[in-house]
């Protein structure tokens, strides 16, 4: 009985500790639900707001395949985003995924060339895109000779998104547990084999996060863009010719002053392609976790 007594007296000075930390709980869930709201909110004015301004300036004009200062179509800014996102990714994902490849699989950890080339990856990945800018009209533009050209911005933003690509590649790698590995080898399998079979389609879902991310980066670039690709809206006749992509192009319009109208509208499907292109990314991402977990469970 004495016990219970001292047990319940010491419970007791517990009490105020207790509605205390309790209070403190429901402070953070009130800043963590004011952040989410403030986020729907800032996301869905935004949309609204371009929604609003460009859909009733959209006119077949828009879509003409020649541009002219008429119509100031945006289909050869369109195809251009897709030439120039197409040709920056076939460069900088091989580059980026076989550089994490080789960090997380066959670099010995610890070692001071790790941390070197970690960190010079995580400042390149900080660094403005203006200064790519500036980095490849110096490089590619002025000392190459290679102008305003559809090469110079393509080798720009393929360095400007590699650094992204590597360290999500990287991090998805390391996320594989070990015991894959592990299971791999026992089978009799090579370090290579092992990488290619085991870890790379199980952080496949990651990698596909890396290039979502760089993909947005690059259809949404406009100051990299600018001091190498040039603004010329047609669809390039090689390699050194000059090109305007979606959000060049709605920055030109909008920077004039004479097609602000046509530039929300510029908006809205540039807004509309980012949006599929997240879709498709994360439904493939999807499929591809899906498939993965159906094969693990086969086994």
């Amino acid at each position: 009985m004495k016990k219970t007594i001292a047990s319940a007296g010491d419970r007791r000075p517990l009490k105020p500790a207790f509605l205390k930390q309790k209070g403190f709980s429901l402070f953070l869930r009130f800043l963590v639900f004011a952040s989410a709201s403030m986020t729907i909110f800032v996301i869905l004015f935004l949309v609204g707001y371009i929604l609003i301004k460009g859909i009733p300036h959209i006119s077949p004009g828009l879509f003409a395949w020649r541009y002219t200062s008429e119509n100031v179509s945006l289909m050869p800014a369109f195809l251009n985003t897709i030439i120039v996102t197409a040709a920056s990714l076939l460069i900088a994902v091989p580059v980026g995924i076989f550089a994490a490849v080789w960090l997380a699989e066959y670099a010995r950890k610890g070692s001071r060339l790790v941390a070197v080339v970690a960190l010079a990856a995580e400042t390149l990945a900080g660094i403005p895109s203006i200064i790519y800018g500036l980095f490849g009209m110096l490089l590619f533009v002025i000392s190459l000779g290679w102008g305003y050209s559809l090469l110079a911005c393509t080798l720009t933003l393929a360095i400007m998104i590699l650094p992204l690509i590597m360290r999500t590649t990287e991090e998805a790698l390391r996320s594989v547990p070990d015991a894959y590995r592990e299971g791999s080898f026992g089978l009799g399998a090579g370090k290579l084999r092992t990488v290619f079979a085991v870890a790379l389609p199980s952080a496949m879902p990651g990698i596909l996060a890396g290039v979502i991310l760089a993909t947005g980066r690059i259809v949404g670039e406009t100051a990299a863009l600018i001091f190498t690709a040039g603004t010329v809206a047609k669809l390039p006749s090689s390699p050194f010719s000059s090109v305007r992509t979606l959000a060049v192009h709605m920055y030109s319009l909008a920077s004039e002053g004479l097609y602000i109208n046509q530039a929300y509208a510029v908006a809205v499907f540039l807004l509309l392609l980012v949006i599929l292109i997240n879709g498709l990314s994360a439904f493939a991402a999807k499929k591809v976790a899906g498939k993965m977990s159906n094969e693990k469970g086969g086994r």
